[in-house]
């Protein structure tokens, strides 16, 4: 299997529920094909830099997962086919950059320590008053 990350731009008059739809008829038809498990990350409402199909913002999702060519090509027909999506875009991940992902999210960061408290400070002076 291959590591895999993907955007897909929905429109934003589509409600959560079609969104959420889209979202899992597509993972479902790569996980027919036997993707591993992947993250979901919503990054909510964002304008574009320029319009795509005469629209100004759009609301994000980011997929990471591991999966063969044929499951990807299922999960993206469904993009393509699905009429909230307005952009999609797959890449295939460089094995070096996906096992400093896994490797990352493996390690729970530890919790940094509370910060020492600030040092008393020094009497205020006037100056020019001798």
């Amino acid at each position: 299997m291959r590591p895999y990350e993907t955007m897909v731009i929905f429109d934003t008059a589509a409600d959560e529920a079609a969104v959420s739809d889209v979202l899992k008829r597509g993972l479902d038809a790569a996980k027919a094909k036997g993707s591993g498990p992947g993250r979901v990350e919503r990054w909510g409402k964002r304008l574009f830099a320029y319009e795509i199909q005469k629209k100004r913002e759009g609301y994000y999702v980011l997929i990471e997962l591991s999966a063969d060519p044929p499951a990807i090509a299922d999960m993206e027909r469904v993009f393509v086919l699905a009429d909230e999506v307005l952009r999609h875009k797959v890449i295939r991940l460089p094995d070096k950059v996906a096992g400093r992902r896994a490797a990352a999210a493996s390690t729970a960061p530890a919790k940094a320590p509370a910060p020492a408290a600030a040092p008393a400070a020094a009497p205020a002076t006037t100056g020019g008053e001798d």
